[in-house]
């Protein structure tokens, strides 16, 4: 659970125990703000429901609280433990979240349970500022003032949306540059990906001392690692060059890389004449904390494929995106930091190729060939996206090239949460 933001002059405040909420309550640090707001209990039915998704929506803009099990005395303004049944309320508020707000959002949950041991308690209910906010319930969008939720105005729904854009249109920015760097960029004839996950909020030193420490390139080796899950493994297909091929350490500017074999100091490619040079695989870990991806092996030439063509591997663009984005979480963890992240997918000499046919190696039927020689594609994610949908994050990023392509369908399960 991330730590509460209470005001400027109590900016974090992670309570663990109903002790630390009754020293709050006792000591006046808890008051309804903008970014806090406690209810003694949700309502039942449609009516509670729609009710606690208005309040969830209507922190989606900043970022924000809910305490649930929190009585306010309006006319003293004073408040009160009042410990509610646990069983089922985190599940409850997070479906809530999921299927009221269009669109669904994802909220984080932590139970604190009460002393007397008898299944209540209370819930911290954090809601990251939402990249995709702000977020409609009941056909209204909302938003929150200094202590209650308000119906937006059109004005302010524009203002937001336009603030989104640029935040991609900064993402997009990224991507060129790293296709500006490809060191491949006159090599071969494969296809390449691109994937830049670039902290809004972050420290200008986030990941200083994981890519200047000691052990730089164990950690980082080790941040690798924890993408190769056994939910991951069971619904990516293998691929090679994939992240584990990145075994090799090299200094780069701003911060560190693990990179295959065949790209060395400099992001100089060096060739052997032997198969597989013109496979090559990076990942950088800036200080600032953003991260690049590189892979020069988005197509091939399979030597049974039509004429020798160079076919897409849109399965490798599905299985690096899923495993980067636990990459993502993992280091955001490890960095302490639980904030936005922008992100944004690319691949280049794409024109007039088809997909492969990956259970047999060979074209089927007549598959679409894509019409354009690069795809570009931007989203946002909040931390407790990058826990919750991973595969929807991968949607937003991969949708349209899959589409594209015709096979959006067969990564379905890569795709969803």
């Amino acid at each position: 659970m991330t730590s509460i933001y209470l005001s400027s002059r109590n900016p974090r405040w992670t309570p663990k125990t109903e002790g630390d909420l009754s020293v709050a309550i006792s000591g006046g640090l808890l008051e309804e703000t903008h970014y806090l707001d406690v209810k003694e209990q949700t309502d039942p039915g449609k009516a509670g429901n729609k009710e606690l998704a208005r309040d969830l929506a209507s922190f989606a803009v900043d970022g924000g609280t809910l305490i649930i099990g929190i009585r306010e005395d309006k006319a003293s303004r004073a408040f009160h433990l009042a410990p509610q049944p646990l069983k089922g309320l985190p599940e409850k508020v997070e479906q809530v979240a999921r299927s009221l707000a269009d669109p669904p959002l994802n909220v984080l949950t932590a139970a604190i349970e009460a002393s007397a041991n008898d299944g209540t308690g209370y819930l911290l209910v954090h809601i990251p500022a939402s990249a995709a906010a702000p977020h409609m319930v009941d056909g209204r969008y909302y938003g929150r003032g200094d202590k209650t939720k308000y119906h937006m105005s059109d004005a302010e729904v524009v203002r937001h949306h336009l603030q989104r854009k640029a935040t991609e249109t900064d993402a997009l920015a990224l991507l060129r540059q790293e296709i500006g760097q490809d060191p491949l960029a006159t090599y071969g004839e494969q296809s390449h990906f691109f994937l830049i996950a670039q902290p809004t909020a972050g420290r200008s030193d986030m990941l200083l001392d994981l890519t200047s420490g000691q052990d730089w390139r164990h950690w980082m080796a080790q941040l690798v690692n924890r993408a190769y899950t056994a939910e991951l493994n069971g619904i990516l297909t293998q691929f090679t060059p994939d992240l584990s091929d990145a075994a090799q350490g090299h200094r780069r500017a701003g911060g560190a890389a693990l990179s295959s074999h065949n790209l060395t100091d400099g992001r100089q490619h060096t060739p052997t004449g032997q198969w597989g040079d013109e496979d090559v695989i990076e990942l950088q870990f800036l200080e600032d904390g953003g991260l690049r991806l590189y892979s020069s092996r988005l197509s091939d030439s399979p030597g049974n494929s039509h004429e020798g063509e160079q076919t897409v591997f849109d399965a490798a663009a599905v299985g690096l995106t899923r495993r980067m984005l636990e990459v993502v979480r993992v280091t955001a963890e490890q960095a302490g930091y639980f904030g936005n992240w922008s992100l944004a997918v690319g691949a280049t000499r794409l024109q007039g190729r088809r997909r492969y046919a990956a259970e047999a190696w060979v074209l089927t039927g007549t598959p679409a060939r894509y019409t354009q020689d690069t795809y570009k594609q931007a989203a946002g994610a909040t931390w407790a996206d990058l826990n919750a949908t991973p595969g929807a994050i991968t949607a937003r990023l991969l949708g349209p090239l899959l589409r594209s392509l015709g096979s959006q369908e067969i990564f379905a399960k890569a795709l969803s949460d």
